[in-house]
């Protein structure tokens, strides 16, 4: 089973990448940036496992450049208190 296949999987998933990357010493703007490109990765090269996932793909391909370093902030503030701890 991928982390792809159930949306509450995958935040706890990038939740736990986040407190890492944190604990680590990554700033927010590094945070931020690689939001960004995972976003973008994601909505072009991978199929949307279930229906959140195909709702953020859809709103990332409408999005300007602008609005979608927004939704990758939006979603890094979405998993900031997910994860596995």
């Amino acid at each position: 089973m991928s982390v792809l296949d159930n949306f509450e999987t995958w935040k706890d998933f990038l939740g736990d990448r986040l407190h890492q990357a944190q604990h680590d010493g990554m700033q927010d703007r590094a945070v931020s940036d690689l939001a960004y490109e995972i976003g973008d990765y994601l909505a072009k090269q991978v199929d949307a496992k279930n229906d959140q996932e195909a709702v953020l793909r859809d709103l990332w391909n409408v999005a300007s450049p602008e609005e979608q370093h927004t939704i990758a902030n939006m979603m890094v503030k979405l998993v900031q208190n997910e994860g596995t701890k």
